[in-house]
């Protein structure tokens, strides 16, 4: 019912489906009347997602609600159909959980080999911005992964959970673009668990980033940065003889990190955790894509603009973001990065900017840029505040998003 209306048009909705007048909401989020009525009739740009977290905690929503997130739609050829719900029956299949039934998992296990070959397939797909395509693989290969991590023994046992954890984080990774948060949860969890299974400090790691990334979609800002400052304690001694991976897993937990920080608001914990990821970049020496993180020098910088767009430093996010070359970055990386330098510009009343940001993302990665609210929220304020009839190119584009 609220997918075609802005964020501020959706605040609106609740408020009085809440029945709360005006009034009360500004209050409970320590705004004025005047701000409220501004946002709710889009004169102003509800774009930090901790002022829009306080408005769903206020509204008792969930911030998803306010973002209306779609699932999946009508994405491309290779998205078949039955996607999100084949990967939900995989997730919710009790013969996953836990041996005490004495069910096993029937079928033949995968050549390590091969089956490696086919996580790296679907993370792949995951940094082209084809998410129809992962989905529609991943039931399969978390099938495969289990049944082989069953069947294994020794080191290859080991090995076995290693892929399994990355399958259950490419499909939390996945799901989290689609604004299914709960199945990421599910995913994460379970990732993190076989991780912890296979020994291998880098795969927990990654998977504790991911887990990370859960909290931040769920709106738990303050838990997401307290995670990642344990987990950073937990992996600090394996600091010492670093290899590329384990500083690139390091190294984008943090900027996790700095994006729940400043998601909740905390001006030094975001800079102490880009710090700490720039350190490690430097470590590292060069943008790389080490167990599919695109972490490097470019990474950090492009987080620089993120959170400061987090924080409201707009002019910040203007003055860096357009400058920072992102054609060496997977196409995932890119597209954000494009869509947060809209959202700037756009911010400092150069539409004109941002819609050719966004243009470019979506002939890079239509599926990323048609389901991120960034995008969805930036062109249905534009159509909103048009006066007259918006023009051809923001329409067809407003059109293939599904926002009008």
């Amino acid at each position: 019912m609220t997918t075609n209306l802005t964020i501020g048009e959706r605040v609106a909705w609740y408020r009085r489906r809440r029945g709360l007048s005006q009034e009360v909401l500004a209050g409970l989020v320590g705004r004025t009347v005047d701000w409220l009525s501004k946002a709710e009739n889009n004169r102003l740009e509800l774009d930090r997602l901790s002022v829009i977290k306080s408005l769903a905690d206020a509204l008792d929503v969930t911030l998803g609600d306010l973002l209306a997130e779609p699932t999946l739609m009508d994405w491309t050829a290779d998205s078949g159909t039955r996607t999100v719900p084949a990967l939900r029956s995989a997730l919710m299949n009790y013969r996953q959980l836990t041996p005490l039934l004495g069910v096993t998992t029937e079928g033949e296990a995968t050549p390590l080999d091969e089956l490696s070959r086919n996580v790296a397939e679907v993370w792949d797909a995951y940094q082209n911005s084809r998410y129809g395509f992962a989905t529609r693989r991943l039931p399969l290969l978390l099938a495969d992964a289990l049944i082989t991590a069953q069947s294994s023994e020794g080191s290859e046992r080991e090995r076995a959970h290693e892929l399994t954890a990355m399958t259950y984080q490419g499909a939390a990774m996945v799901l989290t673009k689609l604004g299914e948060t709960d199945l990421a949860w599910i995913a994460a969890d379970r990732g993190l668990s076989a991780a912890q299974q296979s020994g291998n400090t880098v795969v927990t790691g990654s998977l504790l980033r991911s887990v990370a990334h859960c909290l931040l979609s769920n709106g738990r800002f303050e838990a997401a940065v307290q995670l990642v400052g344990d987990a950073s304690e937990h992996l600090s001694p394996g600091l010492e003889d670093a290899s590329p991976e384990f500083l690139s897993i390091y190294g984008t937990l943090h900027l996790a990190g700095s994006m729940a920080a400043a998601r909740a608001d905390d001006r030094s914990t975001t800079r102490d955790f880009l710090a700490e990821a720039d350190r490690a970049a430097q470590r590292l020496g060069h943008d790389a894509n080490h167990v599919w993180t695109a972490f490097g020098p470019t990474n950090v910088a492009i987080h620089r603009v993120a959170t400061a767009a987090e924080l409201g430093d707009m002019q910040v996010a203007v003055d860096l973001g357009p400058h920072i070359d992102t054609s060496t970055l997977p196409t995932e990386r890119r597209t954000r990065h494009n869509l947060e330098v809209a959202r700037a510009l756009s911010a400092h009343n150069r539409q004109d900017d941002a819609l050719a940001r966004i243009l470019e993302a979506e002939v890079w990665a239509p599926e990323q840029v048609r389901n991120h609210y960034l995008a969805r929220g930036l062109v249905l304020t534009w159509v909103r505040n048009h006066r007259g009839h918006p023009s051809r190119t923001l329409a067809d584009l407003a059109n293939r998003l599904h926002v009008i």
